[in-house]
């Protein structure tokens, strides 16, 4: 058994282990509940029975979703914190029935009945600071940074000081049990001398848990903004359940105006919203952590958030203007009056409420959605920068995925009659295959953009014109990179024409000036003859070959420099280049590795640079040795020229005739040119090519 296996294994046995302990203190909790009358004895024990009930139910949910996590991903922390919070609950009422059961119902009748009212004194502490580095470390139980580290230990150590407080406060011991009886119950480790320094720092080590929940809730915030989709889409469970709250308050804060404070009814729609409140702390949260971490993907939350964030801002508004406008016509004029002109405001503003409260929710669930005007803005100033054509597409498409809320967004470029994608963002993805508008300069169709939007946010009106506004300004871009393809199409063309010429002048080389050698070599022969014997012969023939040679070096001094080297074409480029090294000024020696055939324009384009960064290196390096590396990896053929001169600040430095000429070789093969030396350092001079398969 490997090591990820064996540690997923001692996990899996552990958390059987913890729920086994569960179920363990269930049984122990319902034998002290009916032993000591706590769950049919008290007056509305059927609905304390229903609730007790539902209090399994939720606390076994938790349980399960934490040891779901626990067993799939062992070392995510948020299924052990979550495992911890039932047992840690459920152990709190056994030891408040233990010590019901103690000092209440059979006094003296259990052992130790203090040290359980004790533990149940500061157990709720302890259970509910576990929340504090749940959500600290949600989703992947990790930090969001190192950063958060003392957030961490700040919040243990407060939590701690809480907890001993709560453990060593003198006086009478409150809990489950004292509820149900008049006897003063006092702490057995209580520290009676120092009642008001404990007292003291207990409020402020509670302060200083609750601003640990806010970090906590910031943790949460800074993890969301600087998260990918897939953690976004973690993040916004937990956040669905935050927003639930909110809500739940909200209403609560309504009806408990609208009933008022001293109604029956006021106080079953207290009691109600309190265990719907609790549920959603104590249930909400843990369940939404588990699907966030085991299946978030299954569902969207998007609608839901939205939809949510919208109603509570409605009820807001409406409460403040019905309170705002009945409150003061009450006073001044009636009741009656002040009612009716609330409904009558409310009525002419719930359309335009609805329509800002929609607006902020689309930023509260999607993020930075700008205006139409500001997209447009963002993507004049994007486009207008000084970028790689490359990189002027990719910003294009980042800023259409962005601005019109979109999952995926593609850039079409249109060459001849191609239309091709160019750029899509996110990076990686398919391109968009859904809303497409085409791009258009002059009447010239250049392109098209394209997106695909969320289902839980369809293509309308307003974002469509949205695109089709971007597309209106695109099209001076993708003139602008389609010329610079067509410029760089036509420097290929170049230079292949270039190396043909080469070949028409070594065709021209061996026809023309290697014959005038030829007869050069005969005649020098026939020469050698007549020296001596006829000198008015020698003389003449002598200068004729003066006018031969003078015409075969002008001949030679037109082809030479264009010559497709023979031993390239027939041997490759280690071959040529071992060649070249042997005749260099430089000690030069080759080290190819792997390197085989390919296409002409790519082993002369390495060739000649090669040359002429040997050249350099004669001229200029002062070395006593140069190296040349040449290779193959990740479907590109490389090259790389080192020596040991005296070097050079390559920063401050631009390229030369020699370099410049160098790197548009590349640059016309889809190349590219590295130059790397210090002063002192040597220099190495590298490239590399696309080759696709080749090789």
């Amino acid at each position: 058994m490997n090591h990820p296996d064996r540690e997923r294994a001692i996990a899996r046995r552990v958390a059987i282990g913890l729920v086994a302990f569960y179920v363990a203190l269930w049984l122990v909790r319902l034998i002290l509940g009916f032993a000591t009358g706590s769950l049919t004895d008290q007056p509305g024990w059927v609905l304390d029975l229903v609730y007790g009930a539902g209090t399994i139910v939720f606390s076994t949910l938790i349980l399960l979703v934490g040891w779901a996590i626990v067993t799939r991903q062992s070392r995510n922390t948020i299924g052990w914190l979550l495992m911890l919070i039932p047992i840690l609950g459920i152990f709190g009422f056994v030891v408040g029935d233990y010590a019901t059961q103690a000092l209440v119902t059979h006094p003296g009748s259990l052992p130790f009945g203090r040290v359980a009212a004790w533990f149940d004194r500061w157990l709720i502490v302890a259970m509910m600071a576990i929340f504090i580095p749940l959500f600290l470390s949600f989703p992947d139980g990790k930090l969001p940074s190192r950063r958060w580290r003392p957030v961490l230990w700040f919040t243990i150590a407060a939590t701690s000081v809480t907890v001993i407080g709560f453990a060593v406060t003198p006086g009478r011991l409150t809990g489950a049990f004292s509820d149900l009886t008049s006897i003063t119950v006092t702490n057995p480790l209580g520290i009676e001398a120092l009642a008001g320094p404990i007292d003291a720092i207990t409020q402020l080590a509670g302060i200083a848990i609750l601003i640990s929940a806010f970090l906590a809730g910031a943790a949460i915030i800074v993890r969301f903004r600087g998260a990918s989709g897939e953690v976004r889409q973690q993040i916004k469970w937990l956040a669905f359940v935050g927003v639930a709250f909110m809500v739940e308050v909200l209403v609560g804060a309504v009806l408990t105006g609208i009933l008022g404070d001293r109604s029956s009814a006021s106080d079953t729609v207290g009691n109600v919203l309190f265990t719907v409140w609790f549920l959603t702390l104590l249930g909400g949260i843990p369940i939404a952590c588990g699907v966030a971490i085991l299946k978030y993907h299954l569902y969207d939350l998007d609608v839901v958030i939205r939809k949510a964030v919208v109603f509570g801002l409605l009820v807001v508004f409406i409460t403040a203007v019905y309170a705002a406008i009945v409150g003061i016509l009450t006073t001044q004029v009636s009741s009656t009056i002040g009612s009716f002109a609330a409904a009558a405001t409310l009525a002419v503003l719930f359309a335009p409420a609805r329509d800002r409260a929609r607006k902020l929710a689309d930023r509260v669930v999607y993020g930075k959605r700008a205006t139409p005007y500001e997209v447009l803005a963002d993507f004049s100033g994007r486009v207008g920068e000084a970028y790689a054509a490359e990189d002027v597409l990719d910003r294009m498409a980042g800023v259409l995925a962005k601005g019109a809320g979109a999952e995926v967004a593609t850039v079409w470029l249109k060459v001849a009659n191609d239309v091709r994608p160019a750029a899509t963002f996110p990076e990686g993805a398919p391109p968009a295959d859904g809303t497409t508008v085409p791009v258009v300069h002059h009447g010239e169709e250049l392109g098209a953009l394209s997106v695909r939007m969320p289902a839980s946010d369809p293509i309308d009106p307003t974002k469509r014109k949205l695109v089709e506004d971007l597309a209106a300004q695109a099209g001076l871009v993708l003139r602008n990179v389609r010329l610079i393809e067509e410029l760089r199409a036509s420097r290929q063309r170049l230079v292949a024409a270039q190396d043909e010429e080469r070949r028409k002048i070594e065709r021209n080389l061996h026809d023309g000036a290697q014959q005038q050698l030829v007869a050069l070599a005969v005649q020098l022969k026939l020469a050698e003859k007549l020296a001596g014997t006829h000198p008015d012969k020698e003389r003449e023939l002598l200068a004729r070959l003066g006018s031969q040679a003078n015409a075969a070096l002008e001949d030679l001094r037109g082809l030479a420099r264009g010559i497709y080297p023979p031993l390239l074409a027939d041997k490759g480029l280690a071959a040529a280049l071992e060649s070249q090294a042997r005749k260099a000024a430089v000690p030069t020696t080759v080290e190819a590795d792997g390197i085989g055939r390919y296409p002409q324009d790519v082993e002369s384009t390495i060739y000649f640079c090669t040359l002429e960064a040997l050249n350099n290196v004669a001229k200029y390096a002062e070395a006593s040795r140069a190296i040349v590396r040449l290779s193959q990896r990740d479907r590109h053929v490389e090259f790389a020229v080192d020596d040991d001169g005296r070097g050079f600040d390559a920063d401050a430095t631009g390229y030369g005739t020699g370099l410049q000429g160098m790197a548009d070789r590349l640059d016309a093969i889809g190349g590219e040119l590295l130059v790397q030396s210090r002063p002192g350092a040597g220099s190495t001079v590298s490239g590399r090519v696309p080759v696709g398969g080749t090789g």
